[in-house]
């Protein structure tokens, strides 16, 4: 069963999550994020300089976080949910009644009361089942070597994988690999990957989501599986360069690409088998979670991707990754409704436009305006029915764009999230 933790309840493992920065750290971008597509799209999210984005948020930057700074977090209790799935399913229903008829809705545990005095909605992390990765079961036994095409276009061979180097922005491939079965092979990690079987591995990307040369080629590795959101393309090459086979993997992120990638990630390993039984696991998962999705109407959810100490402030639309798990779960992606593509700077009335009922972001990124009160301070936030009834649900930054092998159980949390009554 999936856990829905109300905010600041910390789940064993995540506060000390290497890789992840501290509220006023850097902005730590996940999911399509990653991609400088064009100006007007988010850039690479740690490298908060275009200037448009930068004059269109820093308006409210400086006294909001000067204000959020003092704030003292909200004190909540965290329930832990009993009961059957054929209950939670019946109390997820249910609540979509509620969203039709214009209620407010919170999100807490199936039959508890509500985590917020005073009426209004409150906050809940959106939580896993399980911190880690399931593995499969018996493991698979690479059939070695392997001849693959990679993304970029070059054919590569890969003859030893006892030292695999799985690596992108989103943290997605070693995840894969993990779940494939051949985490014992795993001898690095990027600044996404934090799951606890990974956590403790060497850091290679030193500078937020840039590889470091020096710190890929101190592992030696075997065998380099990448793609496009993680670079520099300099770097890869030298890899290439030193004999080590890098794959790459198309970086489209999105439900659709979840079983390609594990197909691809698979045959470079040389465990195809492997890789059909993972997509079996996965797609069963995220079938059977978008089935949880109820009728009635749906609500409008906005995500928004908020980096105060950055001066980052942006709202999703088509395109961004986060529709798609909006939409998942029977939900209306409210960006995507008011025209918005990808990602683009928040403002006023773009939200007041959007009028969401429900506000959807990264639990960093929450953290880093001061929690929901600071939420609540951004321009026009407070005037949309989510502000108004505090309707924020957050959930950790490698979970909810990751688009890897757990993405069934995040859009399960997700949906539970949503539609879970206080």
């Amino acid at each position: 069963m999936t856990a829905v933790r109300p905010h600041g309840a910390t789940p064993p493992g995540d506060a000390a999550a290497p890789g992840h920065p501290a509220p006023d750290g850097p902005a730590a971008p996940t999911g399509n994020l990653g991609r400088a597509a064009d100006a007007g799209h988010a850039a690479y999210a740690g490298h908060a300089a275009d200037a448009g984005h930068a004059a269109d948020a820093g308006r409210a930057a400086g006294a909001r976080r000067a204000a959020a700074a003092g704030r003292a977090a909200r004190s909540t209790s965290d329930h832990h949910r009993r009961g059957s799935a054929v209950r939670k399913l019946a109390t997820i229903a249910a609540v979509a009644a509620l969203f039709a008829a214009g209620g407010c809705t919170t999100v807490a545990e199936a039959g508890g009361s509500s985590s917020s005095a005073g009426g209004d909605c409150g906050i809940v992390t959106a939580a896993l089942d399980g911190d880690d990765i399931t593995p499969l079961d018996p493991a698979p036994t690479p059939a070695l070597p392997v001849t693959v095409d990679s993304a970029d276009g070059s054919t590569v061979t890969v003859t030893d994988v006892s030292r695999i180097l799985a690596v992108n922005l989103y943290g997605s491939l070693a995840e894969i690999v993990f779940s494939l079965g051949l985490g014992g092979n795993v001898v690095g990690r990027d600044t996404s990957t934090t799951f606890p079987a990974a956590a403790k591995l060497p850091l290679v990307t030193p500078q937020g989501h840039d590889l470091g040369a020096e710190a890929v080629l101190k592992l030696d590795p075997t065998v380099v599986i990448a793609d496009d959101s993680i670079g520099p393309a300099a770097v890869l090459e030298q890899l290439r360069r030193s004999g080590i086979p890098v794959v790459m993997i198309d970086d489209e992120q999105n439900l659709e690409a979840v079983p390609r990638h594990i197909r691809a990630v698979a045959a470079a390993l040389g465990v195809p088998e492997a890789g059909e039984r993972l997509v079996t696991r996965v797609q069963g998962e995220i079938d059977a979670a978008k089935a949880t999705a109820p009728g009635g109407k749906p609500p409008r959810i906005a995500f928004l991707y908020v980096r105060g100490s950055a001066g980052v402030y942006l709202i999703g639309g088509k395109g961004a990754g986060s529709d798609a798990m909006i939409q998942a779960i029977g939900a209306v992606d409210a960006g995507t409704e008011i025209g918005l593509e990808k990602f683009r700077p928040m403002t006023s009335e773009g939200l007041i436009n959007a009028a969401p009922d429900v506000i959807l972001v990264m639990t960093e990124g929450l953290n880093s305006v001061g929690g929901v009160d600071g939420l609540l301070e951004l321009p026009g936030v407070a005037q949309t029915p989510a502000g108004v009834n505090r309707r924020i649900v957050d959930m950790a930054d490698g979970i909810l764009l990751n688009f890897g092998a757990r993405t069934g159980r995040a859009i399960q949390a997700l949906a539970e999230a949503v539609y879970t009554p206080c």
